[in-house]
């Protein structure tokens, strides 16, 4: 079955306010989270200061000869659908649904002149994830079981964020808190650290598990100390203190805190740097993101490096969405899903944001559906071109 047409298009859905009122404003909407740019007073305070504005959600939608349709998502906006229309889309209509290996090689090779990683990995992962969605319809199969089927009968999964009170009333019992300061704030980041860390544990228990978002803001020094201080409260692990091309950071990093599980990957784009990662031994934890690192195909890559290696993999955001719940229920290295919660405390997650025919967990726990794909009912009429 050949491929008619590829092309970035936009996904809007009507709006719902929740009918539930909150009981106070979200963690997400003003907490400080430390991050690459904290060393810059003007927009220490929100990576919304200084994060793209304007660069929305990008949709890649696949048109078989048969008239079969496939969505798969991505972000950063009118940079990341060019690459999509301009350059992949015209390379690759007329290819063989069924050659999804090929096409990603291709698409890995094609985008060498202007750099394989970043912007162009997230492209790379729209259309991948929409070849994926398109052959499940096709064949009329969930994509787990393209992948091998089911590998656990459900997923456990752990709440990102930090009203961590509210997630305990959801039924989680495991935890991962967003660090608010980092080398920037000195001293008295660290003590405050220790001091949110240290009310969690309290709140949760010790039945409970914790871990730290640290998301690229640290230096190896300000790690280990950091680390040092919090060892009392038992974390399972802490995730992405360094930036990503700091790769002799992660080396010694691993080596001055061969106590401490460490993770990160979700900024690591294709599977080359996973690769690096696990013959290094430089990481407990692999955790690319599906809807930026290349897609399924190269999520498959990293699962099989995993596996070999003796290590685990944890989508970044992987509860989020239909892709990352496919994944991660069909392979072997996928042991939890994250579900970032940025909602309200109070307002149920049934009445949160959520695209048609994707789960929800519920106390602690989520199973794919079985609709063919990934399983989501997008109605057409959400559906427009991007450009």
């Amino acid at each position: 079955m050949k491929i008619a047409d590829i092309r970035a298009v936009r996904v809007t859905q009507p709006q719902q306010p929740p009918k539930t009122p909150p009981r106070r404003t979200s963690w997400a909407q003003e907490a400080e989270v430390a991050n690459p740019m904290s060393r810059f007073p003007k927009v220490k305070r929100h990576r919304g200061l200084w994060l793209p504005k304007g660069w929305e959600e990008v949709w890649c939608q696949v048109t078989l000869e048969d008239g079969t349709q496939g969505l798969g998502s991505t972000s950063h906006g009118r940079a990341v659908a060019a690459v999509i229309d301009d350059h992949l889309a015209p390379n690759l209509i007329g290819e063989d649904i069924f050659a999804i290996e090929k096409i990603s090689d291709m698409m890995f090779r094609m985008t060498k002149p202007y750099g394989s990683t970043g912007l162009a990995a997230y492209a790379v992962s729209a259309v991948d994830l929409a070849l994926w969605d398109a052959l499940g319809k096709l064949l009329d199969k969930p994509v787990y079981t393209l992948l091998g089927g089911p590998h656990k009968e459900s997923l456990f999964c752990y709440a990102t964020g930090n009203d961590v009170d509210w997630y305990l009333e959801l039924g989680f019992t495991a935890f991962k808190l967003a660090c608010p300061y980092g080398p920037a704030d000195g001293l008295d980041g660290i003590r405050k650290n220790e001091e949110l860390v240290a009310r969690t544990r309290e709140l949760i228990g010790d039945e409970c598990e914790l871990m730290l978002d640290c998301w690229m803001a640290f230096d190896v020094e300000y790690t280990v100390r950091l680390a040092e201080t919090l060892r009392p409260y038992r974390l399972k692990w802490m995730e992405e203190c360094l930036i990503p091309e700091d790769l002799d950071g992660h080396v010694a990093l691993r080596q001055r805190l061969p106590w401490q599980t460490l993770s990160t990957g979700e900024h690591w784009y294709t599977h080359v740097p996973f690769q690096w990662a696990a013959t290094h031994q430089a990481t407990d934890i692999l955790q690319p993101d599906i809807n930026w690192c290349g897609g399924v195909t190269t999520c498959r890559k990293i699962a099989a490096i995993a596996d070999a290696a003796g290590l685990s993999v944890m989508l970044h955001g992987g509860g989020r969405n239909a892709f990352g719940q496919h994944f991660s229920i069909a392979m072997p290295s996928v042991p939890w899903l994250e579900c970032f919660i940025g909602s309200a405390p109070g307002v149920p997650l049934e009445e949160t944001p959520r695209l048609p025919g994707q789960p929800l967990p519920r106390n602690g726990r989520l199973t794919p559906g079985d609709a063919p794909g990934f399983g989501l009912d997008i109605p057409s009429g959400w559906i427009t071109p991007f450009f």
